[in-house]
């Protein structure tokens, strides 16, 4: 399974979103820092959870980064993370 496949696995399950993108952007990133041949190291979450609601943007930030720690750990070098409550 690729690591964009876990990642979207792990946010679903404990995120249950109504929404849910998790976006590979490696080849932007060629050459940069942290960049490995492969990819799968720069992403981007967007994410609408009710989870989310009355939680603060940093809140929800350090959610979406728990969740997947163990990617963070490893592979994964940059993720950038856009989480909101249903409605916003």
């Amino acid at each position: 399974m690729s690591v964009r496949d876990v990642m979207a696995v792990k946010l679903r399950e404990a995120l249950a979103p109504t929404e849910l993108e998790v976006i590979d952007e490696s080849d932007r990133h060629i050459g940069h820092g942290g960049w490995r041949e492969g990819g799968e190291t720069h992403f981007s979450v967007k994410v609408v959870s009710p989870a989310f609601i009355g939680k603060s943007r940093v809140e929800r930030h350090r959610m979406v980064n728990a969740i997947l720690a163990e990617e963070l750990a490893g592979r994964v070098h940059a993720l950038a993370v856009n989480a909101k409550a249903p409605g916003e």
